[in-house]
């Protein structure tokens, strides 16, 4: 039965590549793929890791920056990273020069080299990946993983599917015993609960700003759709508030353009002022757009209020514990599914409607300092790479 649905996975995975080579091919001019569609299909500029070391795969930068406690542990030269994102890319490349874009299943064959260790984290449920690596005599690891209440019964109806990736997965190091219980329902083995791997070391402040006089707003990693939220929410807030600053910092380069005339047409009619921090390092105005990367955890060091992105539309939210760590005040929409158990980790986070963002704002001076309760154990996963490099 393995046998047969190796055979047929492997046969569908490499037609779904010839059918879609056109598509990708035109997406592939996109500014937002141009690296990653090119290397990860046609293995444009993507050299093999080279074998006998420590893979971690990570899917997006939030990921790539939450594996650095694990990294800082281990040998620099035994690092292998691989990544589906540009701004994954950019993240890992800082760990090693053995970093790559992940090819899709079809070119693992031939592309992947045997490692010691194959560390994947949270949900990068690829079979191809497991199956090689292991018979390659990878250890193969699930790391930080985690089953959403949205998410589970998505993954019960195909549950045939994962079995069979899970029976190529040696160890599971669960977010969660909640967690647990749902990936040993789909065939998860081995599996520990270790706690989220992005609560174990939160980064550190690299670029400390000087606090501009009366309250500071951050609106943070947000989407499509918040900015226009926020921004009149802002509006309001300010009336009683004249001091009051807003930083916004959007989740996706990509969209900083588009927020920043989203921004442009607010403050004209609000008489308020405004600039991008890539053309003015100054805090002064009552708007910055921050348009730069890695800046966000400099910024929460002197945010009095947060106001978090990707949960007030549904994306699933963002990591709270990055800001809670200053003890900011926090407001989230409700559509935090995704980060349900760090939200469960800190004491304080006020969950809010759309509609009463306003309301709930001008109410700031009865909102709680945030606190995070609980921190992770990494030294599981450490003991289990440190066992793998020692037999192999």
């Amino acid at each position: 039965m393995e046998r047969i649905f190796f055979f047929l996975y492997s046969l569908v995975a490499f037609l779904l590549h010839i059918v879609t080579f056109p598509v990708l091919f035109l997406f592939s001019f996109k500014s937002k793929y141009k690296n990653a569609i090119p290397a990860r299909f046609f293995l444009w500029r993507n050299p093999r890791l080279q074998q006998k070391g420590i893979w971690f795969h990570t899917c997006s930068l939030g990921e790539a920056k939450a594996i650095k406690p694990l990294v800082d542990k281990l040998a620099p030269e035994l690092l292998r990273m691989s990544t589906t994102t540009q701004t994954g890319y950019k993240a890992i490349s800082e760990y090693t020069k053995e970093s790559r874009y992940l090819p899709f299943e079809s070119l693992l064959f031939f592309w992947m080299k045997p490692q010691k260790v194959l560390l994947v984290m949270e949900a990068e449920f690829w079979y191809l990946l497991f199956f090689l690596a292991k018979k390659r005599g990878a250890k193969t690891m699930l790391i930080n993983a985690r089953m959403s209440e949205e998410s589970y019964p998505k993954y019960m109806r195909i549950s045939w599917l994962y079995k069979q990736i899970f029976r190529h997965i040696d160890e599971v190091y669960a977010q969660t015993q909640l967690d647990k219980n749902r990936l040993e329902s789909l065939g998860a083995q081995n599996v520990h609960v270790t706690g989220n791997i992005k609560l174990s070391v939160l980064p550190a402040v690299t670029n400390k700003f000087v606090k501009p006089s009366g309250l500071v707003l951050c609106a943070a990693s947000t989407h499509e759709g918040e900015e226009a939220l926020i921004l009149d929410a802002y509006a309001t807030f300010k009336k009683y508030n004249i001091k009051a600053k807003l930083i916004v910092v959007p989740r996706h380069p990509e969209r900083f353009d588009k927020v920043a005339l989203k921004i442009d047409d607010f403050t004209k009619v609000e008489k308020l002022s405004w600039h991008r921090y890539s053309e003015d390092e100054q805090l002064d105005d009552d708007i910055v757009l921050f348009d730069t990367l890695g800046q966000l955890v400099n910024i929460y060091a002197i945010t009095d209020i947060v106001i978090l992105g990707g949960a007030f539309t549904p994306v699933g939210g963002h990591n709270a514990a990055e800001a809670a760590q200053f003890g900011c005040k926090i407001i989230s929409g409700k559509h935090y599914f995704n980060q349900v158990d760090i939200f469960d980790a800190i004491e304080g986070i006020v969950i809010v409607e759309a509609s009463n963002l306003s309301r709930r704002l001008l109410q700031h001076g009865v909102l709680k300092s945030t606190r995070l309760k609980t921190k992770t154990d990494i030294s599981p996963i450490l003991e289990s790479i440190e066992s793998a490099i020692i037999s192999k």
